[in-house]
């Protein structure tokens, strides 16, 4: 029985890619949602169906399959993703959807050929209609609309829900759990909540029929009341506040990242800024919950724009630091790190600095590495609480090493290809590297394509 149950699987699992090859979408969609566990599945050779719909140009596939929350990270057993597969075979259109970049605005490498990655944390599913947040009529129309989503926060974790695929053989699902209105009015109207605009549901479909109708808008709010009595609001199985958010929140959909990267950062700030830092006078939300004034009124916060009345962000360097031979990276490691894992260095920018001079002054605290040439990559919104990681690539003009142990615990250049073997799950790797969602992942997997046709 367990072998036929097994093949009824693999037959179940190539239908899938097969469909995914042929740009067959209407069978991929009717497959998913009868076995949703196909969506990651591989067949030969690692292929997923993203990977063959990309291979083969199917440009309305890879947007279903995207829609779906496929891994579009998923490497096969040539360490190609779907962007190299579709950037291989030509497929422009397809490899600008993968990217979510237009061409003319790539941020490249000189003398490379390389899409800048789109970071976990980075999705915008939301239009965030800024100019809405001062419409007091408008938002409080939205907020009691039938359509309108709410998200649950206690201590800064979104409520969320776990489930596992009956055969056990797929990894568990995390989902933000989603509320109505008339769900959470009560925790809405106690003066303790806080309550956020997030945004309006971005159209995916501009068809003539839907476009009088205004888009469901979302909003987050976090309420002081006990963890387990709001857990209680809750119809799905498996709900919790999730307790170790830099783990805990890597395990979301793309989509859900990006909201709760907003949400998380706007609700982190507000808990440090209930009293006003000029004065020390209490403060009220405003604009959607995008801002605070103090209320006593002959603080210097109300004349003038202060940075201390709108959500802070904290900006902070990570950089990947190249040997001068071009074949060596230097990675260091902190106590805190699981046991073997190794990563980029990383510090925050201080008043008056630029980047480039953030990159080299905290290498060398670090490491004792000096660095010359820095070169922007890409960026990723933290929300632990409210950072914007600006990724970097940069140069060492020196490789003597020596750490300042404060800061990390080691450090070490490590050559290309034990890199590669750790990064794609080689035999035995020297060391591990931060996960997928991680910019500090991305930046190394940017490297590492910068020379090679992975």
């Amino acid at each position: 029985m367990t072998s036929l149950q097994l093949s009824a699987k693999e037959e179940m699992v190539e239908k899938f890619l097969d469909a995914a090859a042929r740009g067959d979408l209407s069978q991929v969609s009717a497959l998913l949602t009868r076995v949703p566990s196909l969506l990651n599945q591989t067949g030969y050779s690692g292929w997923t169906a993203l990977m063959l719909a990309a291979r083969n140009g199917h440009y309305h596939v890879v947007e279903g399959l995207l829609s779906h929350g496929c891994d579009k990270f998923l490497v096969n057993s040539s360490s190609q993703t779907a962007y190299d597969v579709s950037k291989f075979w030509g497929h422009r259109h397809v490899s600008n959807l993968l990217s979510r970049t237009d061409e003319g605005c790539q941020r490249v490498l000189p003398g490379t050929d390389l899409s800048p990655q789109e970071n976990y944390f980075s999705c915008e599913p939301l239009d965030r209609l800024s100019a809405k947040r001062t419409d007091k009529v408008w938002l409080e129309d939205r907020q009691s609309a039938p359509d309108t989503v709410y998200l649950l926060f206690s201590s800064l974790s979104p409520m969320v829900s776990s489930s596992q695929e009956e055969d056990g053989g797929a990894a568990a699902e995390t989902k933000l759990c989603r509320f109505t209105y008339e769900a959470v009015k009560d925790l809405i109207q106690k003066p303790s909540a806080v309550l956020i605009f997030l945004g309006v549901e971005r159209r995916k479909n501009r068809s003539s029929s839907s476009s009088s109708q205004e888009p469901p808008a979302w909003f987050a709010i976090s309420s002081d009341e006990d963890a387990a009595e709001l857990l209680k609001r809750c119809r799905e199985k498996s709900c919790s506040f999730p307790k170790t958010p830099n783990r805990d929140l890597l395990n979301l959909n793309e989509e859900d990242a990006g909201v709760v990267a907003q949400a998380r950062s706007v609700l982190a700030w507000h808990s440090r800024y209930s009293f006003c830092p000029t004065c020390g006078s209490s403060t009220r939300l405003e604009e959607g919950g995008h801002k605070r004034s103090c209320l006593n009124s002959d603080c210097s916060s109300l004349r003038g724009v202060h940075n201390t009345c709108y959500p802070r962000v904290d900006p902070v360097v990570i950089m990947l630091v190249i040997h001068p031979d071009g074949n060596h990276c230097l990675l260091g490691r902190k106590k805190i790190f699981p046991a073997g894992m190794f990563s980029c260095l990383a510090g925050f920018v201080e008043p008056g600095e630029t980047m480039e001079e953030a990159v080299r002054r905290e290498v060398e605290e670090e490491s004792g590495v000096k660095v010359g040439p820095v070169q922007y990559v890409s960026c990723q919104p933290w929300p632990m609480p409210s950072n914007l990681m600006i990724g970097c690539l940069a140069v060492a003009i020196s490789t003597d090493i020596k750490v300042d142990e404060n800061e990390i615990e080691e450090a070490r250049w490590f050559p290309r290809q034990q890199v590669i073997d750790s990064l794609f799950r080689g035999a035995r790797p020297a060391f591990t590297v931060p996960p997928r969602q991680t910019i500090a992942h991305q930046l190394i997997r940017h490297w590492i394509h910068m020379n090679s046709n992975l």
